[in-house]
Parts: C-alpha cells; sequence; structure tokens
C-alpha cells in the first residue's frame, strides 16, 4: 500500500492525488484483477498456438506482450474525457486499462485469431476498430478488439474488459517508432519524421501483403475453420 502511495504522490495530477488516494486498497485489488484478466486472455491465445502448431504445424503468434496502464495515464485519460477520477470510474469509463498485444508474421493471422476469439462461449466482443483496413491518418494499422472475459476469483466472479491489439512484426516495428515520436517531446522537424514515417507505413502495408502473397504460393497457407 505505502508504494502505490508513494506511486501516486509522485507521479499523478496532484488535483486526481486525493480523489483516488482515499481507495488505495481497492485500486490496489482492481489492478489485480486486470492482471488476472490479461492472464487469462493470454492462455487462451498460447493454447491456440500450440494447438496449431500440432495440428497443422503453423503458428500465427509470434508472441505476445502485456501491459497495465499506470495509474497516472489513467487519471490523465479520465480527465481529458472529462469523467469523474474514481476506482468505480475506471471500471466504468476505460476499456483499455488492460492490454494485450499480438504480434503475427502474416495479416491472415491477424484475422483467424479475432475469428477464434470470437467464438469463444465465454468471451463478449464488445468493440471492434480494423484499423488495417482502415488505417488512422498517420499511418497506424492494427486490429483493436475489447473484450470482455469472466475472471474467477476466491468469492466472486467478475467479468473484466481487455483490449487486444493484433498486428504483424512490422507494424509493431512501425508503431514502437511512431510512439516515440508522439512522446518525446521538442524532437526536431516532427513534422517531416511524421511523414516519413506514413511513408514507411505504406510501404510497410503493402510489404506485409506481397509477403502474404508468398507464403500462399509456397503452398504453406491453413486457413483457420
Amino acid at each position: 500500500m505505502e508504494r502505490v502511495s508513494n506511486y501516486l504522490h509522485s507521479r499523478m495530477l496532484p488535483e486526481a492525488i486525493d480523489q483516488l488516494f482515499d481507495s488505495v486498497n481497492e485500486y490496489e485489488e482492481l489492478m489485480m484483477m486486470y492482471g488476472c484478466a490479461i492472464r487469462e486472455v493470454r492462455t487462451k491465445l498460447e493454447v491456440l498456438n500450440d494447438e496449431l502448431s500440432v495440428r497443422y504445424n503453423r503458428n500465427p503468434i509470434e508472441f505476445i506482450k502485456t501491459r497495465i496502464k499506470k495509474p497516472v495515464s489513467i487519471v490523465k485519460k479520465l480527465e481529458g474525457k472529462g469523467y469523474p477520477v474514481s476506482v468505480e470510474s475506471i471500471t466504468q469509463n476505460l476499456n483499455d486499462v488492460a492490454g494485450v498485444r499480438v504480434i503475427c508474421s502474416f495479416i491472415d493471422d491477424i484475422y483467424d485469431i479475432a475469428k477464434w476469439l470470437s467464438r469463444q462461449d465465454d468471451i463478449q466482443i464488445l468493440v471492434v476498430k480494423d484499423y488495417i483496413k482502415h488505417p488512422k491518418e498517420n499511418g497506424y494499422r492494427s486490429l483493436h478488439m475489447i473484450v470482455e472475459i469472466p475472471v474467477f476469483f476466491s468469492n466472486c466472479k467478475k467479468y473484466m474488459k481487455v483490449e487486444v491489439q493484433i498486428r504483424t512484426i512490422a507494424m509493431d516495428f512501425w508503431a514502437s517508432l511512431e510512439h516515440q515520436l508522439r512522446y518525446k517531446k521538442d524532437v526536431p522537424n516532427s513534422v517531416q519524421i511524421g511523414q516519413e514515417l506514413k511513408e514507411c507505413a505504406d510501404v510497410i502495408a503493402q510489404t506485409d501483403e506481397k509477403m502474404q502473397g508468398i507464403r500462399e504460393k509456397i503452398g504453406v497457407f491453413t486457413e483457420l475453420t
């Protein structure tokens, strides 16, 4: 509790500290629940990858990254959207506190994984945003899903929201560099760099499509049914 309290004082917006500080125990419990929800989703994805590896000699998932939003990011997002800063407000108004990023080699793997997740009878798909077919203006590409999954604790069952981002290795590499540009202050020629990144995003998209076509030509493509 002391560790979280110190973090709140040092990193969160001053005007929001007192609002959450009285609920530090509740906040820690909520973050624990989000962490458990991440493990549930990750396990499902790893089971899929293992199954396909044995049955079809195919591994659609290269690797998986996970994260829970930091307190300062949670507060800024709540205040930016005009929501109250409280533990209750986090669960009611934010969908991306818990995040799972799935990295694939090929574009079709992205949609196969999304299709598989949607068929799980204990997962509810709340939102899907396809930034691959409809890229953001800056060139960002990825498939985003907000899913809700039940997590069983000692005395209750909680339905927790998790944001799942699915993208290719190339898309992830691009997004990592763009993220650095977006959050690093005082970058010289940032507008020009942004344009260069947009051009790179277009090249990456073309490369991903070509790699997909090559895989199909050499006969290693197995559709997930």
